[in-house]
């Protein structure tokens, strides 16, 4: 990356592979840019399923999509959106809506291209994977929906997504809820080669760059899932049904296609589309996210991540991280969801000042 903020992709998956999966250093800055511990939370929930189903799950055509998608709440409550990752679904927030919906807000969980009910409008759509191409997803529901701002919250390519949306959009962002804080990267910085240790935590990676690992996907994805949950959240005990019930999502039929563009794309691998180029040079740039900021970490994630010092400076608002403790691994909303809960809360109280 070329920006003086960015983020040096080597040294922070470098922290990650040398034992990053247990944050210590807790310093963040504050809105006056003074260090301060960061906060932590207990586990939340046990790895069964509490609830089984959301309480309304819906359909809407937002831009090439029609987006299926979860709501809760008052429908003129403020709106919060919160975007799932790979490889799960909006079942990790299944805790999370009700509480945040007792609090008084609008609670909208939409499918991510290639999960679940969503579909794409037309058979000739590239089955794009991009982080831009998710970004304008998520604007286009927005616009659908007539939601002009909302706070948003993701983990994974959701994380990605809403941070992109902070960092281009800051007027769709009220305030903003990262787990694993800034993950908006480039293909330029993905050529980099990483140290041994770091390479070995991106093997699913180079396993989608693979035909082999294309098929392996196509005809294993429920066990490689599975195998993913366990590696990124070791210390998280689900349940056959918790797992089930979000596995139904990848049988998606443009899943697999999705996943692998996603990932052969970050490493250069296959062309996104033109019409998100000109974005795409801006996000190369690690462009600083302005809005009201709270990022999250849980003291078992398993998945590669940044150090939280790697990223504080690309949030240039009030700004706080938080270390979910007590075993939270990368799925962090479904593990800890009150604690998940009380920072989409804080991060919205930061907004009003």
């Amino acid at each position: 990356m070329t920006s003086s903020h960015s983020i040096n992709r080597r040294r922070f998956l470098e922290l990650a592979a040398c034992g990053a999966t247990a944050i210590n250093l807790g310093v963040v800055r504050s809105v006056k840019g003074q260090p301060r511990e960061a906060n932590t939370a207990v586990k939340g929930t046990p790895g069964s399923a509490r609830v089984s189903q959301f309480r309304s799950l819906k359909q809407i055509d937002a831009g090439v999509l029609n987006i299926g998608y979860a709501e809760d709440g008052p429908k003129e409550g403020p709106v919060v959106i919160l975007l799932h990752g790979w490889p799960y679904d909006i079942y990790s927030y299944i805790d999370v809506a009700p509480l945040l919906a007792a609090e008084g807000y609008r609670v909208l969980v939409p499918y991510l291209r290639g999960y679940g009910s969503t579909r794409f409008l037309s058979d000739t759509t590239v089955r794009n994977g991009q982080q831009a191409a998710l970004a304008v997803d998520l604007v286009a529901f927005m616009d659908a929906l007539n939601i002009k701002q909302a706070v948003l919250g993701g983990f994974d390519w959701g994380a990605r997504t809403v941070g992109i949306v902070a960092a281009l959009w800051p007027e769709r962002c009220r305030a903003l809820v990262s787990v694993s804080g800034y993950l908006i990267g480039s293909q330029k910085a993905n050529k980099k080669p990483l140290p041994p240790k770091a390479e070995l935590l991106w093997w699913y990676q180079y396993y989608f760059a693979t035909e082999r690992g294309r098929l392996g996907y196509t005809e294993n994805r429920r066990d490689f899932s599975r195998l993913i949950w366990q590696l990124a959240s070791p210390k998280w005990d689900f349940d056959d049904a918790t797992f089930d019930r979000s596995a139904a999502s990848f049988d998606n039929p443009d899943h697999v296609a999705v996943v692998i563009h996603n990932y052969r794309w970050r490493l250069g691998l296959v062309e996104g589309e033109s019409r998100f180029d000109e974005l795409e040079n801006r996000l190369a740039h690690a462009p600083i996210i302005g809005v009201p900021t709270i990022t999250i970490e849980g003291d078992a994630n398993g998945a590669p991540h940044p150090d939280a010092s790697a990223y504080a400076r690309q949030f240039s608002g009030r700004y706080e991280h938080r270390l979910f403790q007590g075993g939270i691994g990368h799925n962090a909303p479904q593990e800890a969801p009150k604690a998940f809960v009380e920072a989409i809360i804080a991060a919205d109280q930061f907004a009003t000042g």
